[in-house]
């Protein structure tokens, strides 16, 4: 994962990564063992979260309809407020770190 292979840059910059998903602990904490991830990836099976900072649409997901983060990245300033919000068209492109980076004005 991109994210990971930059940890370093990013936490140089003042950024901590933590990745949210409507996904399980349990499916989550297999992914991040899998894929080698050391920063946080938070469940949240109810999309209270993924709903509070409005990044959720509803639609079909695993043949069914759930409520389905769009991917993007959300930075957080350390006073709690959002600086800046991401997001790409579709599901599968991620934001890199220099874009995160740049995106936080560091």
């Amino acid at each position: 994962m991109e994210l990971q292979s930059n940890l370093t840059a990013l936490k140089q910059a003042g950024i901590t990564p933590v990745a949210i998903s409507y996904d399980s602990e349990k499916v989550l904490a297999r992914f991040a063992k899998e894929r080698k991830i050391t920063f946080p990836l938070l469940s949240d099976p109810d999309s209270k979260t993924i709903s509070a900072f409005k990044v959720l649409h509803t639609g079909m997901s695993r043949g069914r309809l759930k409520g389905v983060p769009h991917p993007g990245t959300i930075i957080i300033g350390k006073d709690g407020k959002i600086i800046a919000k991401l997001a790409h068209d579709g599901y599968r492109k991620r934001h890199t770190s220099d874009e995160i980076i740049a995106a936080a004005g560091k």
